[in-house]
């Protein structure tokens, strides 16, 4: 089994909700990016040793969280020596509106791993965009460059659409297949 870590910051406990329903989907580990930006002790090793990088951060303002920020400007050691090249890399992301531009956050996740050199995985998931479609199918935010995610901004994170935690588990479920297969 390929190691797997998912890195991401929460503000309010539904990007953890959705980090969560990605790792059960990957087999992946948990790394979470506390309130004032930092890893905690061991998080840098752990990057380094895994073979597939998540990256996850709530969409504020149509980026990234600066918590996150203060993490990707703080990868510019393991950047500097390319520590991360070649790993596989992924994206997600959550916001209250069902556009919210996520998309923005997305390829900021996406430009964080080209320039760490890394191989995008895109959740290979066809959208619900049917008529008969309803909120907790898979892929109903028809997402593919990264998992996208939209809670209400008065849910709480017990609250978030089912549909969007079953396609993050799907979606960490493509990752692990990737990195089976690149391991053959």
């Amino acid at each position: 089994m390929r190691k797997i870590v998912i890195v991401y910051h929460s503000g309010y406990g539904h990007t953890t909700k959705v980090a969560q329903a990605v790792a059960e989907g990957s087999g992946g580990a948990l790394l979470a990016i506390d309130a004032e930006g930092n890893l905690p002790e061991g998080g840098w090793e752990q990057l380094a040793a895994a073979d597939a990088i998540v990256f996850g951060s709530p969409t504020y303002m149509g980026t990234v969280s600066w918590q996150f920020k203060k993490f990707a400007d703080a990868s510019s050691k393991p950047w500097f020596t390319q520590q991360w090249k070649n790993k596989l890399a992924a994206g997600f992301t959550n916001s209250a509106s069902m556009n919210g531009d996520k998309l923005s956050t997305l390829h900021y996740l996406f430009t964080l791993s080209q320039q760490h050199s890394m191989l995008w995985v895109g959740t290979g998931l066809m959208p619900s965009n049917s008529k008969a479609a309803t909120r907790d199918d898979i892929n109903y935010l028809a997402s593919y460059s990264g998992l996208m995610t939209a809670t209400p901004s008065d849910a709480s994170p017990d609250e978030m659409v089912a549909g969007d935690l079953a396609t993050a588990k799907a979606f960490g479920q493509r990752i692990a297949e990737v990195a089976a297969r690149l391991a053959k």
